[in-house]
């Protein structure tokens, strides 16, 4: 058991980081912390990209001689991309939550929510009036 544990530690570490991301995503209304729970549910996913081209053994894959082992590395490109593509959208997600806070002076869901209705009623009453 302890060496299945040490043996395939990755992948112990990507269920660890996927549960901490979606926990707050699903848990904090403070957009922020749900910007940086999606960034460490990334994460998670990645290593697990990485952790699946990985093979026992394995090198890079230059030819040197034959019945060599090699390492897929294909999982690495595309997670290297991945990851630009991931913390261009964390920056995007900031920049529209600088942009709700300067609208709502709050950044919480609750708060904004509360702003939405409370606005969506005003209109109302005034296309009945």
């Amino acid at each position: 058991m302890i060496q299945t544990i040490v043996a395939h530690y990755n992948y112990f570490i990507v269920v660890v980081l996927v549960m901490v991301g979606l926990f707050m995503i699903m848990a904090n209304t403070n957009l922020i912390k749900k910007v940086v729970g999606l960034a460490v549910f990334q994460m998670g996913v990645f290593i697990l990209f990485i952790s699946l081209g990985k093979v026992a053994g394995g090198t890079a894959p230059i030819v040197v001689a034959a019945g060599t082992v090699y390492s897929n590395p294909l999982p690495h490109v595309l997670i290297l991309t991945a990851i630009v593509v991931g913390v261009s959208a964390t920056a995007v997600a900031l920049a529209l939550v600088v942009r709700i806070y300067e609208a709502y002076d709050t950044l919480e869901e609750d708060d904004i929510d509360a702003a939405d209705q409370s606005v969506d009623q005003a209109v109302d009453q005034e296309e009945r009036a």
